[in-house]
């Protein structure tokens, strides 16, 4: 892992954790949040867009074409969803088709 991807994955992480948080206590259903918009400023520090074809694979810390927020392992919700929650922006949906630099494979 580069120094810039370890930032960005503590960056990602602080931002989780004060998210959780901040979140009130109870549960919270999927069609209760808010879309992530391109110029929330979480998104744009973790360079999120909501088209993943959008990004140049090779500008990626983890170069592949096949990345999206569907694919991702920090996504959250149901499979099949067009928007969902994700780790990454706690209160916020993301959409399925997006990208953002803290993507990480699905084990």
């Amino acid at each position: 892992m580069n120094k810039i991807a370890r930032r960005t994955f503590i960056k990602a992480s602080a931002a989780a954790a004060a998210g959780a948080v901040v979140l009130p206590a109870r549960e919270l259903r999927a069609q209760d949040l808010p879309q992530l918009t391109e110029d929330d400023p979480m998104a744009q520090a973790m360079k999120y867009v909501h088209d993943a074809s959008t990004v140049d694979p090779a500008s990626r810390p983890n170069p592949a074409e096949n990345q999206n927020c569907a694919n991702c392992a920090l996504i959250q919700g149901e499979d099949g969803a067009q928007w969902r929650p994700c780790q990454i922006f706690p209160g916020k949906l993301v959409n399925a088709n997006g990208w953002c630099s803290v993507w990480a494979p699905k084990a």
